[in-house]
């Protein structure tokens, strides 16, 4: 526990960052426009990255892998208190949805810059998650069902009333990460296995359920900010249907094939959940679009910033890390932007070390050719990455994100392609040759991309 104060007399003027890479580096450059100083961590892999030299001061974490730096609450509190922080971003990924940690933060003394510890619990848990969604009137899949019993070896001993195909997902979280899907019940029990496995692996937790796999839908997401007191605001949509392996690679907004009338009934499902939960602070509340029957059925709600939050940046004119820090500084005086309706058109891709012709297997290595710096003017290009650096093998292989807005869809999905192949990579395999294929099938250009369109298709 921190001695010299408490958490109602502190005014923040120093800030800890939970996390590494692109994110780091935006959190960063909007705390030094408030006149606020900064603390990076790192781990041994990432002793040289550019976020740590971007910081005011850095704090070695430990070893590379995950759970002994990033995953670390005892070592991040330590340094926070060494370092004399006020206040903790975790950014997106590793404990930034982690209720325990939001609530290590507080009781410490320090300011936490997400939702409270509550909400992250409540609709961090998938089975809470959906009680919430129930309670506010949102759709929810009729047959999502909670895998609460183990499924014995060598047979499907499941309820009948189980609808195939099905998918295995993780309860404690979200992106996709260790999804399975069976499309009978014989191939059910390796499935559960499997996402076990890799539940907890990611997340320390191997609870897992059952929802009903949608074959061709849309994945819609809506962005939303909540001010507690059941008071919240959305920054419309989000269309990020072009998935592999069940993770996002391109996103847009606005959705370019959906009716407004279904669009505005999210958003108003969207903030129903806020309220239920009296959010307070960025978050996602995500949907799947039965494209067929053209209905909409709540996904999970994700309690922090999204990897994916800056096409809703450029499509509003907004500045959503900098209200998550506005609203830890002063609450009653922060400023919303004017305009919260998706403008135009922004689109976003990001550009993973990676190989698409072996089914997207991560290709880590050294970065060494990475410039950037032929891109046109108004390219928006977010990256943890310099010229020279590794791309480790104990992290995601985002490498950066590029996200363009143009007036018009066709002229944003242009702009996109000419600057990605204005980007120069070499020393590793990217995604980029995929990336620019992708955005001229005329089936992105036409909107009718779906969440297994990669899938069907490469």
């Amino acid at each position: 526990m921190r001695k010299t104060t408490t958490r109602n007399e502190i005014k923040m003027k120093k800030v800890l960052i939970a996390n590494r890479g692109e994110i780091a580096c935006r959190i960063i450059n909007i705390c030094k426009q408030r006149k606020l100083k900064t603390v990076a961590v790192y781990s041994d892999a990432d002793a040289n990255a550019v976020h740590v030299n971007m910081a005011d001061e850095a704090f070695h974490l430990g070893a590379s892998r995950a759970s002994d730096s990033y995953l670390n609450i005892k070592k991040l509190m330590e340094i926070a208190n060494i370092s004399n922080a006020d206040a903790i971003h975790p950014g997106y990924g590793f404990l930034a949805e982690s209720s325990k940690f939001a609530e290590k933060v507080i009781e410490s003394g320090f300011t936490w810059i997400g939702p409270s510890p509550k909400s992250i619990a409540l609709m961090g848990d998938k089975k809470t998650a959906r009680e919430v969604a129930n309670r506010a009137g949102v759709p929810v899949l009729t047959d999502t069902k909670l895998a609460t019993r183990e499924i014995e070896n060598g047979g499907a001993h499941t309820d009948d009333e189980l609808v195939f195909p099905i998918l295995v997902k993780a309860a404690a979280g979200g992106g996709g990460i260790g999804m399975q899907i069976a499309n009978t019940a014989d191939e059910l029990p390796g499935a559960v296995e499997r996402t076990k496995t890799l539940a907890l692996k990611a997340f320390g937790n191997d609870e897992i359920y059952f929802e009903r796999f949608i074959k061709n839908a849309k994945h819609i997401e809506i962005q939303v900010f909540g001010f507690g007191n059941q008071k919240a605001i959305h920054f419309g949509e989000r269309d990020c249907s072009s998935q592999r392996r069940y993770q996002k690679v391109i996103e847009e907004s606005p959705a370019p094939t959906l009716e407004r009338s279904i669009v505005n009934e999210m958003t108003e499902h969207a903030l129903r959940i806020c309220q239920e939960v009296d959010y307070k602070g960025a978050g996602t509340v995500e949907f799947i679009f039965d494209t067929v029957n053209q209905e909409y059925f709540f996904l999970e709600m994700n309690t922090r910033i999204q990897v994916e939050h800056s096409v809703t940046d450029m499509a509003t004119d907004s500045d959503l890390i900098g209200m998550q820090i506005d609203l830890a500084l002063n609450p009653r005086s922060i400023e919303l932007p004017s305009n919260r309706i998706p403008k135009g058109s922004a689109i976003e891709c990001r550009i993973y070390a990676e190989k698409p012709s072996k089914k997207f297997i991560p290709s880590p290595g050294k970065l060494e050719t990475f410039d950037y710096s032929g891109f046109e003017t108004g390219v928006r290009f977010e990256t943890g990455y310099k010229e020279g650096d590794e791309i480790s093998v104990f992290y995601d292989p985002l490498i950066a994100k590029i996200i363009c807005h143009e007036q018009n869809r066709e002229d944003t999905i242009s702009k996109l392609i000419r600057n990605l192949k204005l980007l120069k990579v070499s020393g590793i395999s990217t995604n980029i040759n995929f990336l620019i294929e992708l955005l001229e099938t005329t089936d992105f250009k036409s909107g009718k991309i779906h969440t297994n369109f990669i899938t069907q298709n490469y």
